[in-house]
């Protein structure tokens, strides 16, 4: 190497590296942070009604006037509150249904269809034994609701501790499997001879129908979700099952180093959670619709989803999630008498499940001081 070559590699080196730019905070995700603050909830139902609004607006609507009539619609009469409690029933059922699951990380999308074979199963009642008492009508039809959708459940439970079959895709394909059979005996075998050919079964007789609250629609069904809940409440805080289902969720490996056996809390909550959506099943049929029909549910085993995740699981935020809900459906039939289509609840439904969706993934999030 020449002398003026190495002269200007000493001068090179000599020269102090420019350091890098740093950013004085960095963003970082903490998989750890599981809950979600308490606000979360009722922030994700605002930003949703904003949304929302936006659209109602482009329609050439006053968002504030098609709010007002949906909640006068739901909860500014009598007949709008028994009515929204009467959507509420089924939605509190699932719901709990699906937050018993979800308690151990068990996603149980499948209420539709417990849903519907618990329907089924209860109308069975009916059409092989006409001739019982109302006592052992409604105990039998229940029983057999109950079972139906436990055993819904069970169809799930099986290929995810056996077989390792991931029970989102098992319990979303028994939905269309139980809806394709309801088809099947509506306009089949169980038919209503007298119906003037539309499909669904003979209407139920005053011994095969729950009570109801006065002149209303509003039935019993309603007392089976709130002793529902009360159990749920106690089982979870105050009995060791109820630990172990905490403990699973809270840290699956920690459960099975305690010796939790985890496969079978798996099959239990699933046939808790399937039992109860056939338990709405069975209040649906015989508490409102009085027969069983085509479409016997618009959605609330999906709808029940939200109400769980909205919930935090909680059980008293179950009740007033459920009822919500139940008022929404019921504010989205009002609006149309304004001439806005009663699908703008699913609208507001679909939001406030983004949004939550959005805050829950928001939050593990956290942003860092760089050293």
């Amino acid at each position: 190497m020449s002398s003026k070559n190495a002269s200007d590699a000493v001068l090179l080196n000599s020269v102090p590296a420019k350091s890098a730019k740093r950013f004085p905070m960095r963003l970082e995700y903490d998989a750890s942070r599981t809950r979600s603050p308490w606000w979360s909830p009722i922030l994700s139902i605002i930003l949703a009604l904003l949304l929302c609004a936006v659209f109602i607006a482009a329609n050439g609507m006053s968002p504030v006037t098609v709010y007002d009539k949906m909640f006068r619609g739901a909860f500014g009469t009598a007949y709008g509150i028994t009515e929204t409690m009467v959507k509420a029933i089924p939605l509190l059922l699932c719901g709990l249904g699906i937050a018993v699951a979800y308690r151990i990380s068990v996603w149980n999308i499948g209420a539709e269809g417990q849903l519907t074979v618990g329907a089924m199963a209860a109308t069975a009642v009916t059409i092989y034994f006409p001739g019982l008492s109302s006592f052992w009508s409604i105990a039998l039809m229940l029983v057999f609701g109950t079972a139906a959708g436990a055993l819904w459940g069970l169809m799930t439970a099986i290929p995810r501790t056996h077989f390792g079959v991931n029970e989102l895709i098992t319990s979303l394909m028994l939905n269309y499997v139980a809806l394709l059979a309801l088809d099947y005996v509506v306009f089949g075998p169980w038919k209503d001879p007298k119906g003037f050919n539309f499909p669904g079964s003979p209407m139920f007789t005053a011994a095969q129908s729950l009570p109801v609250l006065g002149t209303t629609r509003l039935h019993i069904g309603l007392v089976f979700g709130l002793v529902a809940v009360a159990i749920y409440y106690l089982m979870i805080r105050f009995t060791r099952w109820g630990y172990e289902l905490r403990l699973i969720g809270a840290n699956p490996t920690a459960a099975r180093y305690a010796g939790i056996h985890i496969k079978k809390h798996i099959i239990i909550v699933m046939l808790i959670s399937g039992g109860l959506a056939g338990i709405a099943g069975m209040a649906e049929v015989s508490g409102v619709t009085h027969k069983l029909m085509q479409g016997i549910s618009p959605g609330y085993g999906y709808t029940a989803i939200i109400v769980a995740w909205l919930a935090k699981l909680n059980p008293l935020g179950l009740i007033v999630t459920s009822v919500l809900f139940g008022g929404l459906i019921v504010g989205g039939y009002s609006v149309q008498t304004i001439g806005l289509p009663s699908s703008i609840s699913e609208m507001l439904q679909g939001a406030i499940l983004f949004f939550l969706i959005a805050g829950e993934m928001i939050h593990r999030f956290r942003i860092r001081r760089n050293a």
